[in-house]
């Protein structure tokens, strides 16, 4: 694969078959797909360097790198697309904590979510039957589930169990006491997981996000790759380079027009959509991608730190990703105020220190830390002192182990990815509709009505996160329905 920046493209590229807009999970994904099937793909990237969702940068000190957006990978360890890319195979170690998340309370306990399902159970005593009786069934049939929820939901799922045994669950809906849970720690163990989904709660998808998410916890895991998030991208880009692929960075395509390929993918939200293509889409589905709706946002504080995370309860300083955010109420009282655009002093903050999983990552006694607060979206204050304070809580003296901090206010997050509106890392919000009907009704919801332009984002199905799947899925509707290629390209290493 060659590559190139901005000054090595022309003003018009001429005559490849694929051209890829945006080098994200899902566009990585894409172009990786639609280059295993012997096409000929070019990848347009705005930034400097690869990876959307996946950047590291070192921000502080030359040696301490730190995620930029996302730091554990639950769905790449599960997801359709990479297993079948396998990264272990390739050199990409997805390290694994054992605990998954941990999530202190107000009152000095905390809960904890084992990678050990019965270990977990153990830890959360009276409602320890009914966390197993919850979990157990979907830890069993992990890969069913995870399929069917990481699908376009159109067709018949690969193992007919799965249904059978989300059905009951979602019916159930999120709260807690539906599912029996009784104790404030695992109430809150499954209403923080729930947060994940960036909306209302309780709601329909925030329960899929926490069947997902949450019995991932104890199947395949809530894994960090080693070195950081990415070596995800760059061995996606290795792969798109050995068949042929060619990656420009540095170039910002304003215009459809400036592509001159058989098949336009976007790795974009319907707002780029909209800017690239203009008055060319017909109004009816102008009207429809303006109707679609952006969720709360994530405001970003990344923190250089001289030692771990001073826990006040030590066994959550061996958790992969903390939780803070109070008991189940506490939780869904900010998610909603957030949803309303009501901004609060203490937000839900979800904190990663990697060293913990992945010690390389702390250099001569410093390490990074990363963590998210949920915001309105838009919300434009400073996130690192509300952050701060949420950790103090749980973790008295914290503040003193700062060297450096940055914030990134929700507000200012699009600068970093304009798939992120408002600091919204959901590309869209999660709400019922908008799982499936993204980002308008279709029954193929990656093709536009333009002719040979696609959508691959995580405003797509199946949604957020870094499964690739929204970009797989969107290259095998354009190998069928442009290319004749009816069954899909081998992905895995060594072809």
């Amino acid at each position: 694969m060659t590559h190139t920046n901005a000054a090595g493209v022309a003003n018009r590229v001429r005559g490849v078959d694929v051209a890829v807009v945006g080098s994200g999970p899902n566009g990585l994904a894409a172009a990786v797909t639609m280059a295993r099937a012997g096409l000929t793909v070019h990848v347009h990237e705005q930034a400097t360097t690869v990876g959307g969702g996946l950047r590291g940068a070192a921000l502080f000190d030359s040696e301490v790198r730190h995620d930029v957006c996302a730091a554990v990978h639950p769905t790449a360890a599960a997801s359709a697309f990479f297993r079948e890319f396998d990264l272990a195979a390739r050199g990409v170690t997805l390290l694994q904590p054992p605990i998954s998340y941990a999530h202190p309370l107000d009152d000095g306990e905390a809960a904890f979510a084992y990678r050990d399902l019965r270990e977990t159970c153990d830890r959360l005593g009276p409602d320890g039957r009914r966390w197993w009786r919850l979990m157990a069934p979907l830890v069993r049939h992990s890969t069913g589930v995870t399929d069917f929820l990481l699908s376009g939901q159109r067709s018949l799922p690969h193992d007919p169990a799965a249904p059978l045994f989300l059905g009951p669950r979602m019916l159930g809906g999120l709260l807690p006491q539906a599912h029996g849970l009784r104790t404030e720690a695992a109430r809150a163990l499954l209403t923080g997981v729930a947060a994940h989904a960036m909306g209302r709660l309780p709601s329909p998808s925030a329960t899929a996000v926490a069947l997902l998410l949450g019995h991932l916890a104890h199947s395949t895991g809530w894994p960090l790759p080693r070195g950081g998030g990415d070596r995800i991208a760059e061995t996606l880009v290795e792969d798109l380079r050995a068949h042929g692929g060619t990656v420009h960075t540095g170039h910002r395509v304003t215009d459809l027009a400036e592509l001159d390929a058989r098949v336009v993918m976007l790795d974009t939200t319907p707002r780029g959509l909209l800017a690239l293509a203009g008055d060319r889409l017909p109004p009816r589905y102008r009207r429809a991608l303006r109707r679609f709706r952006y969720g709360p946002g994530a405001a970003k504080a990344d923190f250089l730190v001289d030692g771990p995370v001073p826990w006040a309860d030590p066994e959550v300083g061996r958790a992969g990703t903390v939780h803070l955010g109070g008991g189940d109420a506490a939780i869904r009282a900010r998610e909603n105020a957030a949803v309303r655009g009501e901004a609060g002093e203490e937000p839900f903050v979800l904190l990663v220190d990697p060293a913990v999983t992945d010690p390389g990552r702390a250099v001569g006694g410093r390490r990074p830390v990363w963590a998210y607060a949920h915001v309105p979206n838009g919300d434009t204050r400073d996130p690192v002192p509300m952050i701060t304070h949420r950790i103090e809580r749980y973790a008295p003296g914290f503040a003193d182990t700062v060297v450096a901090a940055r914030g990134i206010a929700a507000a200012e997050y699009e600068a970093y990815n304009t798939n992120y509106p408002g600091g919204d890392i959901g590309a869209g919000a999660v709400t019922l509709a908008q799982s499936v009907f993204r980002p308008v009704p279709a029954w193929n919801p990656y093709r536009t009505p333009l002719p040979g332009v696609y959508l691959c984002s995580a405003s797509t199905p199946p949604g957020p996160s870094v499964h690739g799947m929204c970009g797989y899925l969107a290259a095998r509707s354009a190998l069928r329905g442009e290319f004749g290629v009816t069954t899909p390209p081998y992905l895995g290493p060594h072809s």
